[in-house]
């Protein structure tokens, strides 16, 4: 894979889900937030204002960003459990990618992101196996079951891990 958009592959949507295939995806929402902090340890504001690639995000917004998603998808999970098939809102992540909150430190979204992943994955083992089908309606890719949201959002907390640490494999840090 030589993209460095997709250091990891593009995501693919299931169409369906086996028991193993989903303790995958909430074991790697449990071990998200650790990976996504060890990436960026030790790194100084410079290292955190360099773009993962050309034209890309700074690390500091990569970091951002996945807590601001990551937080969006647990919701929109609630909202699937609780909710008969709603639409989600969407959000336009690179406006949001230049707000200022996006500019400090990376502490406040590596807690955020820890909190909530831990609620997501506690309410996640929780659920009995048809509870992974209930679905939600995303404005631009349709409906959605959870499992297929788990997919998407296993795949996106390691594919953003993945743009820090192959900058800092190519950079030597």
């Amino acid at each position: 894979m030589n993209d460095p958009r997709y250091p990891i592959g593009k995501f693919e949507r299931p169409t369906t889900v086996d028991e193993a295939t989903r303790a995958r995806h909430v074991a790697d929402l449990a071990a998200a937030p650790a990976l996504l902090r060890a990436s960026v340890h030790g790194l100084d504001d410079a290292q955190l204002d360099t773009p993962y690639r050309e034209g890309g995000w700074s690390v500091r917004q990569v970091v951002h960003h996945v807590a601001d998603s990551q937080v969006q998808a647990y919701v929109r999970t609630k909202l699937a459990l609780t909710e008969h098939e709603p639409t989600i809102k969407t959000w336009d992540e690179r406006l949001w990618a230049e707000l200022a909150d996006v500019k400090g430190p990376l502490e406040p979204s590596l807690r955020m992101l820890e909190g909530a992943h831990e609620r997501w994955v506690a309410c996640l083992r929780s659920l009995p196996a048809e509870a992974f089908g209930r679905r939600i309606v995303h404005p631009v890719s349709g409906l959605l079951t959870i499992d297929q949201l788990l997919a998407l959002y296993s795949w996106h907390s390691r594919h953003h891990t993945a743009h820090v640490t192959v900058l800092r494999t190519a950079r030597g840090w």
